[in-house]
Order: structure tokens, then sequence, then C-alpha cells
């Protein structure tokens, strides 16, 4: 899985999987002191694979159970360091105009996001394809990845509208406007077919349809209490979206299938007849209102009985406050943090055959909730694990050494490859090159090993068949 960069929330960040691989659930803890990289195979067991021992990090992004972990550092935050860390090698290192701000990868697409662009990179031989360049500032670098290589990022400062863009393809596909506030969360479904967001508000969440942007769901988070959204991510099976704030709930929200559905064939009829009205594409009132008319779940609750408490309790409250009630979905779902106020990643996963709630806090601490797929109601929490300090009994390695699209080559992109400590192959030094330097085919060679083999594990978690591997693509 990958890991995405909280800020500067402390002595710990810590990252759960939001893309789940075949073998394990991965964790990554980002400090002052260096990165380390777990895998949790058990609710009980924790077992730490990697240890840098480096210098300040400020973002660490494993490629799922690969061996491939792409690296930013305080001390050169805009440059992006892609390490084999089975081996403790460098690969290569990329120079950007500006602090880069996330990371996004998949077995494709490497994304690396600036304040003000983006750059799309092949990950089997890291050839820069595509720029996005000036964008909307976006400060804390917001932008979501697909395993199809769809990518989400927002592109206006003063609304929550987002771009969807076809990475693999490098074309833009789909832009729509989520909300009235800025965008502060988002992220694909594991299928890739549905996109949740929250605004700077948090009081709603929104899931959309990414084939056509039509609404399939919004969720009630809050009345009127603005919050910080800490993450957002979808289950493995789409089923359930988990969102966490600095608030002392997280809420586990519930996809009916059926919405899916029909959101997918109200906009294939609404693309033949009106393909340019603003509703089609989701538009949406603001983050305390809501239409519900485009809302499944309106239909669900314009039963008699609630149309007629509805109609009573409009003389007394303002029509907007009695909409968001009564048609916005509830949570599931939900947990009770014992200390709210801190950052938290939340995702949901299979353990030992169990659904499972994985929490991991800046306190550096990962947290283990129960969960009801049947029946929701509040989570227990029934497992800590302290990640502070190292663990024992595992072999630590260090590394050694420390929107207007453009064409790729106008970009002023500082691309350097570098293998520290790596060691040249024993053909290269017969025919004369420095046992300290690769070649390209050396180098390309180091870089798909990274990328297509992952870590051996003892206790698969998920079945093969729950992420199957994706074909290059090759760009012309």
């Amino acid at each position: 899985m990958t890991s995405r960069d909280l800020g500067n929330l402390g002595s710990y960040i810590v990252k759960t999987d939001d893309k789940v691989s075949s073998a394990k659930e991965s964790l990554s803890v980002v400090s002052r002191t260096g990165y380390r990289l777990f895998s949790l195979t058990s609710v009980d067991r924790v077992d730490e694979i990697f240890c840098s021992h480096d210098e300040d990090t400020k973002i660490a992004e494993r490629l799922f159970s690969s061996s491939l972990v792409a690296v930013v550092t305080a001390s050169e935050p805009n440059k992006l360091k892609v390490c084999h860390f089975k081996k403790g090698a460098e690969i290569c290192n990329y120079g950007y105009p500006s602090e880069i701000l996330s990371v996004k990868l998949n077995r494709s697409r490497l994304v690396v996001c600036l304040v003000d662009s983006i750059y799309i990179h092949n990950i089997r031989d890291m050839r820069l394809l595509h720029s996005i360049k000036n964008m909307a500032p976006n400060p804390s670098g917001l932008c979501t990845l697909s395993l199809l290589s769809h990518l989400a990022y927002p592109v206006a400062t003063d609304c929550g509208e987002l771009q969807i863009f076809d990475a693999a393809n490098q074309l833009r596909r789909l832009k729509l406007k989520a909300h009235d506030s800025p965008l502060s969360a988002l992220n694909f479904s594991y299928n890739g077919l549905l996109l949740a967001t929250a605004s700077e508000k948090g009081t709603v969440i929104r899931v959309f349809c990414v084939k056509n942007g039509q609404r399939v769901h919004e969720f009630r988070r809050g009345v009127k209490r603005h919050v910080s959204i800490g993450s957002l991510y979808f289950s493995t099976c789409a089923s359930f979206v988990v969102a966490s704030s600095n608030t002392e709930t997280v809420h586990i929200f519930r996809i009916d299938p059926k919405a899916v559905e029909q959101a997918e064939r109200r906009q294939s009829v609404a693309i033949d007849a009106a393909a340019a009205s603003a509703t089609s594409t989701g538009s949406s009132s603001d983050d305390d209102e809501t239409q519900g008319g485009n809302d499944p779940a309106a239909a669900a609750a314009g039963g008699w009985g609630m149309g007629f408490l509805a109609k009573a309790v409009t003389s007394y409250l303002p029509t907007n406050v009695v909409t968001d009630v009564f048609t916005q979905d509830r949570a599931y779902a939900t947990i009770q943090l014992a200390e709210p106020g801190l950052r938290y990643e939340c995702v949901m996963a299979k353990l030992e055959k169990e659904t499972r709630l994985l929490l991991a806090c800046e306190d550096g601490f990962l947290y283990i909730y129960s969960f009801e797929d049947s029946k929701g109601g509040e989570c227990k929490l029934i497992r800590a694990h302290d990640l502070r300090t190292p663990l024992h009994g595992i072999t630590e390695v260090d590394i050694v050494g420390n929107e207007n699209d453009e064409n790729t080559n106008s970009l002023n992109v500082n691309m350097t490859k570098s293998m520290l400590p790596a060691p040249g192959t024993y053909a290269g030094v017969l025919k004369g090159r420095p046992a300290d330097r690769m070649s390209d085919s050396d180098w390309c060679h180091d870089l798909r090993e990274a990328v297509e083999y992952p870590v051996k594990v003892t206790v698969p978690i998920y079945d093969e068949m729950q992420f199957p591997p994706v074909t290059p693509i090759t760009v012309e």
C-alpha cells in the first residue's frame, strides 16, 4: 500500500494502508529519525520489516507489499528518493521546482503533487509521462490515485470543485462540483468506481460515481459542528466509507449497491438527453443542504410518516435544516475515541477472516476495533500496539546516504540516477565501468524488481484475486 504524509503532526506520522495488497495490511511510521515499515498479520501481531535510521522524513510511500518505497526528507523537501528497502539501496532520485506535498503510487503510475502542479511518472522505469501545471493552489497536496490510474485533485480554492484525470492515458475525464466549500479529503474505492469527498466544513460526506459524476450518497457526519476530516477511506468491498476527524467520533457509513446502480442508470439517460446540464454532474448545494431529487436516500426517506413529520417540523425550523435531517443517511457504525483532537487514519480490513477497523494515530499507536458487518453499532477496542520504539526479534536494514497540460519536454525537473550504495554488476566491472555505478539496463532492472516482487509473507490475509496484477501501459 501507499502512505500519505499527514503534515507536521508531532513526533510521529503513522499510516495504514489505504490500498490493501494481496498479502497483508502494511503500515509506515514516519518521524524525525527516519521511517519504519510494519506488516500486520493478525490482531495480536505487528512485525517490523524495515527501519531506515535516516534523517527527518516527511513522506514514506510504500508500493503495496513490494520493496519499492518513495521517500521525501525534511532537509530536501523538493527531492523524491525511490528506494529498494530490501537491498538498502536508493535506486534514483528526482528533483522538482518546489516542495513535494504528497506522493501517490499504484503498480503502473507514480504521481508527485506540488502546490500548483502534478507530475505523472511510469513507475516501471520512472519516465516522466505528463504534467499538470498552473493549477489552483493546493497547499495540502490533496489528491488521490485509484488502482485504475484515475487521479482526482481540487481545481478551485473557493469551492469544492475537482477534476478526475485519466493518468493511464493522460486524458481529462470529468470535472464536478462536489461541495460549495473547498475540499479537505477525497478518496477512490478499491474498484475505482466510486469517489468519496468531504469539504473543509466536514459536516457532509458525498459519494460519486466516477464513470459519470452522478451523486450516489450523501452522508451526514454532523449538523452544524464544523470539523477537520483527517481521513476518508472505502472498505475493500466498497460497501462502507470510514471517516475520521478531530472530534471524539469516527463514523462508518454504509453504501447501498442499489443506489450505485440507480446513479449509473440515471446518468446514462441524462447523457443522451442533456449532457451539459449542471445537475447531471452531481452539483449540489451547500454542505448543510441537499437536493433530495438527486439523492436516492431522499426517496427512501420520503414515506408517508417521514413526509408528514417533515411538514410539521418545517413550520418551526428552516427548510434546509429539515431537509438535512430527513434525507441524508446517518452513520451505520461509530467509534468513540478516548482521546479526541489527535489526527487518526482509519481503514477497514480483514484480519483472520474478521472485519476490523484499524486506527493509526499520530501519538504512535495503532488501535484495532471490532466491527459488525450485519448490524453496525458502536465498535469496541480489542487491541492497541505501540509503534514508537523498535520491536524485538526483527532484522533492521540501514539505507546508507542520505491547470494547463504541458508537454514533458518543456519541464524543468531535475532527474538524477544515483545508487547508494549500489554496487555495479560483475559484467559491468569486466567491461570497465566503475564498481559504484550501474548501467541504464541495470538501473531499470532494479526498479522493476522492486515493483514486481512483493515481500514474502507467512499469514496471507487477502486472496490473490482481490488484487490482480496491473498490466503495464505503454504511452506512445
